[in-house]
């Protein structure tokens, strides 16, 4: 799926000349880097894997942009602000806060470490992030921030209760975001999919059937930018979100347990 013309203008037209992907070395992330690319847009590209970063740069460069590669961690504040370092003097217009992970299973079982790092990348990275360049966006009168909530964000979900949670924090900074940011020409956008096909599945422990693909979402990703608040994107995930509207909030609840626990009952099957 490709962008059409006429978004490929607008987006470059409202919020060019670079912008920034967290996360962009596959996935979602990917597929958004490289559907800007498509648009014209030059780009910081981060990720941790440096080697697989290199490779997805010279493929992003084939669509004649300039990318600037930051291999580094952001759940350390030294990763962060390496990125902050590389858009230094550039006009960036687009910050997408797409890096994030899942741990599943018991939470009393998982490692207390393991959590608090997973609250490094999905909130407190977006956190300074999001600050420092909204700051920037304010000044110039325009920019827009993309932030990846998740289904999960609407509901507490056992066996992920710290991931769901982490992604309930950034919906709820989106939409307040949203709201702030409106009369300086920021735009900002919440992206809340369901289950995906990328590394996300196997870092988190999970088997995940019937996941969409990314390269079903990037484009209505970058549509819903500028023209909505909140986007359910992919139609099992659209199916998916009007199920659990249909039910009262502790029924999400229990729907998620079985969902959730279809993904992770091989690690509970094989515990003592």
């Amino acid at each position: 799926m490709n962008l059409p013309n006429q978004e490929k203008l607008r987006l470059k037209n409202k919020y060019g000349d670079w912008a920034i992907v967290t996360g962009a070395s596959s996935g979602i992330g990917l597929e958004l880097a490289t559907q800007l690319a498509t648009a014209g847009f030059n780009l910081i590209i981060n990720a941790r894997n440096q080697e697989r970063l290199i490779i997805v740069a010279q493929q992003l460069k084939s669509h004649n942009v300039e990318i600037k590669s930051v291999a580094a961690d952001i759940s350390e504040k030294e990763g962060i602000e390496k990125i902050i370092q590389a858009a230094q003097g550039l006009k960036v217009g687009l910050l997408i806060n797409n890096a994030g992970y899942g741990n599943s299973g018991l939470f009393v079982d998982a490692s207390l470490d393991s959590e608090i790092n997973l609250l490094r990348v999905n909130c407190e990275a977006v956190l300074v992030l999001t600050h420092f360049f909204a700051q920037q966006f304010k000044q110039q009168g325009r920019g827009g921030i993309i932030l990846l909530s998740s289904l999960v964000a609407f509901q507490g979900v056992p066996y992920a209760a710290n991931y769901a949670a982490s992604k309930a924090y950034i919906q709820s900074f989106a939409e307040a975001l949203a709201v702030e940011l409106k009369p300086f020409g920021v735009d900002v956008l919440a992206v809340a999919p369901g289950p995906v096909e990328t590394g996300f599945g196997q870092r988190a422990n999970m088997i995940m059937d019937n996941a969409m693909m990314p390269e079903e979402l990037g484009v209505p990703i970058l549509t819903a930018l500028g023209k909505q608040t909140n986007v359910v994107p992919g139609l099992r995930s659209k199916v998916l979100n009007y199920a659990l509207n249909t039910v009262p909030r502790f029924m999400k609840v229990k729907i998620m347990e079985k969902v959730m626990g279809g993904f992770t009952k091989h690690q509970r099957s094989g515990a003592g």
